[in-house]
């Protein structure tokens, strides 16, 4: 085991200390796994490096072959590839990791953007490091990061949550467990769940949660909407046009709350309620007797009823 992990050092370093003294470009080296970032939707969004890498490898293992084929032709190149998704990765990876064991180099890619990034590819590349393969990524585009940086929301601590669960009732009890996150939220979502997932989070996170929707970055009809929750909705429903495509939710975190004592004794009080009355009942009454804004009230009695549930 020693000589092992001693072995994958030395060729880990020699490999870093090559690139480090080319200037930037090196030819690929055979046993190589590289990580490939491939563009979002403009297609001169690619890197130098990671076209030399997708020209030079012995063949790309790519998330749907149909989705890649035209980014390889764009480009120029013609290269063997092998479909590799959440339903084969695990069948396909020994065959993978003995080719690259034999010599041959390697180019994962997913449909856009950075790999394994709510993209298949993990189990295939934690394996091919137990092996003491070199795993190199090559980066580039990411769509999570591209919407960070066009939200104007705090991006020195954030959260990522891919995609949310499907069903409505699993997606809403997730938003509960969120509701009091105080760091910048980022969401995926698909044109198919977009806008009961924006309905949710209106009703879980508040209509006036700050928030932009980002649609179709890089591509022809690239749209930023917010700047909050509601005005995302509004949008949604006025403009069908605004509900097609891919989309990235970034929205801000919960504000730290005031009182601690107000936010308990809140609780214990909807605790005794929730058990003889409604979640809209019991929210009126603590809201009146506290004088605390009914819409954080409502919220936290859900969360407790959910709780409670469990």
């Amino acid at each position: 085991m020693f000589l092992f992990q001693l072995n994958n050092a030395v060729r880990t370093v020699s490999f870093h200390i090559k690139y480090q003294f080319s200037g930037g470009l090196v030819s690929v080296k055979p046993g190589l796994l590289y990580v490939v970032a491939t563009p979002i939707g403009n297609l001169g969004d690619i890197s130098l490096r990671a076209q030399q890498i997708l020209t030079e490898v012995d063949f790309i293992a790519a998330e749907d072959t149909r989705r890649t084929r035209p980014l390889l032709q764009h480009l120029g190149i013609s290269k063997t590839m092998i479909a590799i998704h959440e339903h084969n990765e695990r069948q396909r990876m020994d065959d993978i990791l003995g080719r690259i064991q034999a010599g041959e180099s390697m180019a994962l890619v997913s449909d856009a953007g950075t790999p394994l990034i709510s993209d298949p590819g993990y189990h295939l590349v934690r394996e091919a490091r137990a092996q003491g393969i070199i795993v190199s990524p090559v980066p580039g585009a990411s769509a999570l990061v591209a919407a960070l940086s066009v939200s104007g929301l705090p991006t020195d601590h954030f959260r990522f949550e891919g995609f949310l669960p499907p069903k409505r009732s699993a997606r809403k009890a997730r938003l509960l467990e969120l509701l009091h996150e105080t760091v910048t939220l980022v969401f995926y979502e698909s044109s198919h769940r977009i806008i009961e997932t924006v309905d949710d989070m209106c009703e879980i996170l508040g209509n006036d949660r700050e928030a932009i929707l980002a649609r179709e970055l890089t591509k022809m009809y690239e749209t930023v909407l917010g700047p909050n929750l509601a005005d995302i909705h509004t949008a949604l429903q006025v403009d069908a046009n605004q509900s097609r495509g891919e989309f990235v939710l970034v929205v801000r975190g919960a504000e730290k709350s005031a009182s601690d004592n107000d936010t308990a004794q809140a609780d214990r009080l909807l605790q005794l309620l929730l058990a003889e009355m409604s979640v809209k009942s019991a929210t009126r009454v603590v809201s009146a007797y506290m004088e605390l804004p009914k819409n954080e009230i409502y919220r936290r009695a859900l969360q407790l009823q959910q709780e409670n549930d469990n």
